[in-house]
C-alpha cells in the first residue's frame, strides 16, 4: 500500500455519513493482489500453528525415547555436584539440541517465508545473527528461571506447582521491566527521536492522558522488517514511548497520532497490570495441568525414558511437550483475552487522538500481513488483535457519532 492512503469519498464527512459504507470504501482501496497476498500469508499462519506443535512434539518424543535427555542429565551430573549448576548445564545442552533440531522449520518460518511475502528486509546472514543473539539471551534467561523452578520442585515436592506458577509470573513481570532498556537494544538500535513535528504532538497527547514521559524514541525496525509498529513499554522508570522507523517513514501524522493513542490506551487502562493478573490465573491453571500430566506420564513411561521423578532435569522435554499441547488447546481463549484488550485500546485511542481516518489508514497498513475480513469464528480462534474490518468499522462509527 502507498504511504499516503486517501480518505475515500464515502468516508468524507457528510449529512448522510454511513459507517458501513465508509468501511467498505476503505477496504476497496486495497488492491486485489495485495489482499490475496495478505490473506494467504495470514491463513498460512493457521497451519503453522499446527506444524509448530507437531514438530515440537516430535522433537520432544525423539529426545525422550532415544534417552538423549537422560544422557544430557548424566553428563551434567558428571560436570558438577552443585544442583543449580547441574540444571544450568542441562539447560544449555537442551537448548542447543532443540535449536539444531528445530532449525529447518525456524529458517523457513522466520526467513524464507517472510522474504516470500515481502515482509523481511534482512539478508540470511543478518537474520541468522539475530537468531544467535536470541539463543544467547535464551540461554541466560532460561538458565535463571529453569534453575529457580527446579529448585522449587526439589524443595517443595507437594506444592511446587503453586510456587512455580508464582515464580513464573514474577519472572515475566521482571522481563517486561528490563526489556525496553536491556533486551531490545541487543537486536536494534534505539535512539531519541528529535523531530519536533513528530514528538511534540505525541508528548502533548501523552501529557493530556497522564503519561509522564519526556522523550520519544525510535527503533530501526526496518533493518529486519517492513512492518509498522509502536509501543509504550516498560514499567515505572523504564517506561518509554518508541516508534519504529517504518511507521515514521510510511505513516501520516494522523496515523502516528492514532497509533500512539492506541498504545497510550494500553498504559492508561493498566493493561500491563490487568494482563499480569490474567496470566497469573492462566499460569496457575497451566501448572496444575502440568502436575497432573507429569505424574501420569512418569507413571507410565518414566522408567523407559530414564527419568527419576518430577525434580529430574531430564523431564524438561516432557514439560515442553505438555505445555505446548496446553497452550495450543487454549489458543482461542488466549487470543480473545489479548484481542479484548486491543479493542479497548483502540476505543481509548480514538477518543484520545480523535483521528478516525488515521486509525483506518493504519489498519490498512497493518493489513499487509493480517487478513482484513475474516469470518466471526475465524477471528475468534486465530486473531489476537481485532481484524482490519473490525477496526475500521469502529473508527467510522466513532466518526459518525462525532460528526453529530
Amino acid at each position: 500500500m502507498p504511504a499516503n492512503i486517501p480518505v475515500p469519498p464515502a468516508a468524507q464527512p457528510s449529512a448522510h455519513f454511513d459507517p458501513q459504507a465508509a468501511t467498505d470504501a476503505y477496504l476497496a482501496l486495497i488492491p486485489p493482489d495485495a489482499k490475496a497476498r495478505s490473506d494467504a500469508y495470514f491463513e498460512g499462519g493457521y497451519w503453522l500453528l499446527l506444524w509448530d506443535l507437531l514438530y515440537g512434539v516430535a522433537i520432544a518424543l525423539i529426545v525422550l525415547n532415544l534417552r538423549w535427555s537422560s544422557k544430557m542429565r548424566d553428563f551434567a551430573e558428571r560436570i558438577t555436584r552443585f544442583g543449580p549448576l547441574r540444571t544450568i548445564v542441562y539447560w544449555i545442552e537442551y537448548l542447543l539440541l532443540i535449536s539444531i533440531l528445530g532449525f529447518p522449520l525456524a529458517v523457513y518460518e522466520g526467513f524464507f517465508r517472510e522474504k516470500q511475502y515481502g515482509l523481511a528486509t534482512q539478508t540470511f546472514g543478518g537474520w541468522f545473527g539475530d537468531e544467535l543473539k536470541g539463543l544467547l539471551v535464551n540461554i541466560v534467561l532460561g538458565a535463571i528461571i529453569t534453575a529457580v523452578l527446579f529448585g522449587i520442585v526439589r524443595k517443595l515436592p507437594r506444592t511446587w506447582w503453586i510456587w512455580g506458577a508464582l515464580a513464573t509470573s514474577l519472572f515475566s513481570v521482571f522481563l517486561q521491566l528490563i526489556a525496553p532498556v536491556f533486551l531490545f537494544p541487543i537486536f536494534n538500535k534505539i535512539t531519541p527521536l528529535n523531530d519536533p513535528k513528530v514528538t511534540e504532538p505525541i508528548l502533548r497527547l501523552a501529557r493530556a492522558n497522564g503519561i509522564s514521559v519526556k522523550n520519544v524514541y525510535q527503533i530501526d525496525a526496518s533493518r529486519q522488517t517492513t512492518r509498522m509498529s509502536a509501543n509504550v513499554s516498560g514499567i515505572g522508570s523504564t517506561m518509554r514511548i518508541t516508534l519504529n522507523d517504518n511507521l515514521l517513514r510510511r505513516g501520516t501524522p494522523e496515523e502516528i497520532q492514532a497509533v500512539m493513542g492506541h498504545e497510550m490506551g494500553h498504559y492508561v487502562l493498566n493493561h500491563a497490570y490487568k494482563g499480569a493478573m490474567e496470566y497469573l490465573i492462566l499460569i496457575v491453571v497451566w501448572f496444575a495441568a502440568l502436575r497432573w500430566a507429569l505424574d501420569f506420564a512418569l507413571a507410565r513411561w518414566g522408567a523407559r525414558w530414564g527419568i527419576h521423578g518430577i525434580g529430574d532435569t531430564a523431564i524438561l522435554p516432557l514439560v515442553i511437550l505438555v505445555s505446548s499441547l496446553f497452550f495450543f488447546i487454549l489458543t482461542p481463549a488466549i487470543n480473545t483475552m489479548v484481542r479484548v484488550a486491543e479493542l479497548e485500546a483502540d476505543m481509548y485511542g480514538l477518543n484520545a487522538a480523535r483521528e478516525p481516518d488515521g486509525m483506518a489508514r493504519a489498519a490498512i497498513h497493518l493489513g499487509e500481513y493480517r487478513k482484513m475480513s475474516p469470518g466471526p469464528v475465524e477471528e475468534w480462534i486465530f486473531f489476537d488483535h481485532p481484524s482490519g474490518r473490525t477496526r475500521i468499522l469502529a473508527a467510522m462509527r466513532w466518526k459518525a457519532e462525532n460528526l453529530k
